[in-house]
């Protein structure tokens, strides 16, 4: 199971692209509403979630959590007992833990980036307490995948794939999608 948490103020893009990338690989994902089964993006566009946040179970089954960026999203899901819930257990339990653009700052506040390469928008860079930040669309260290924002998408979701599924499924999902 993918969890991937909207929290109101969430970056559309960011949350959407992986979560379609990811179903075109046949993963079992979800979207969980923090904020409710309604979450509105920073740009007002509303989606309706899969579940919310008090369905969620952190259990043998749950393979990975995706954080989108976006603002307040971030902050929203930051203040989530859930969310930090989930966080914590992926990572005392070796699951993958994805985020993107201001998302990964969550985890450079929790110090679990520390000695880790990560990466995110700029501008949160230094929320990235102790890791090794580098200027990439997307960073992959062990269990951690951390993206840079709204423009690396596509690149975050094909790299969910490749490492849920195989780095054949998401080359060909890259192919038909039309991505260099």
């Amino acid at each position: 199971m993918i969890y991937v948490f909207l929290a109101n103020g969430f970056e559309e893009i960011e949350a959407l692209a992986p979560v379609d990338i990811l179903r075109r690989a046949k993963a079992d994902v979800k979207t969980v509403g923090v904020t409710g089964k309604e979450v509105t993006s920073s740009r007002g566009v509303i989606v309706k979630t899969d579940i919310t946040a008090d369905e969620i179970t952190l259990d043998d089954d749950l393979e990975m959590i995706v954080l989108p960026g976006g603002m307040p999203g971030t902050l929203n899901l930051e203040a989530s007992d859930k969310v930090q819930s989930a966080v914590d257990f992926c990572w005392q339990n070796d699951r993958y833990i994805a985020a993107i653009c201001a998302a990964p700052s969550i985890l450079g506040h929790k110090g679990l980036l520390k000695g880790k390469t990560a990466t995110s928008f700029p501008k949160f860079n230094g929320d990235l307490e102790g890791a090794n930040v580098v200027d990439e669309l997307v960073a992959v260290d062990g269990k951690f995948i951390t993206a840079k924002g709204a423009g690396a998408s596509i690149e975050f979701g094909l790299t969910l794939a490749q490492l849920i599924v195989s780095r054949e499924t998401s080359d060909s999902i890259k192919a038909s999608m039309q991505c260099r």
